[in-house]
């Protein structure tokens, strides 16, 4: 089994930073893409950016120039940087992460419990 836990959500005014980040633990051989993604209130969930096992990253176009995803292989941890922030980004920003398991050598999708990031006007 593989844990992903994020931290560092919260309350933040309009044009202020948050830092998110997500680390994996468990059964782990190898994590492939690791990726952002947030669930507004009565809306679906929705990509926010994803960092590939080769270093590609990619944006949804409304934060596009304002986050920023990073990677740190050694710690089996991704990271969202936000600045910018608008209303209009709140939601639970989930964490996702494939991942090859050592025992039983599997490839599964895993999710962490989300944490809420709140932009007030």
């Amino acid at each position: 089994q593989v844990q992903l836990v994020e931290s560092w959500g919260g309350l933040v005014q309009a044009g202020g930073s948050l830092r998110l980040s997500c680390a994996a633990s468990g059964s782990i051989l190898r994590i492939n893409d690791m990726g952002w993604y947030r669930q507004a209130p009565g809306k679906q969930r929705e990509l926010v950016a994803t960092f590939t096992t080769g270093g590609s990253t990619t944006y949804a176009a409304s934060v596009k120039g304002r986050f920023t995803i990073s990677r740190d292989n050694a710690k089996n941890t991704v990271y969202l940087q936000m600045i910018s922030l608008k209303p209009e980004d709140t939601g639970v920003y989930y964490c996702n992460a494939d991942v090859w398991e050592k025992a039983p050598m599997r490839r599964k999708d895993y999710w962490g419990q989300g944490t809420q990031v709140t932009v007030s006007s």
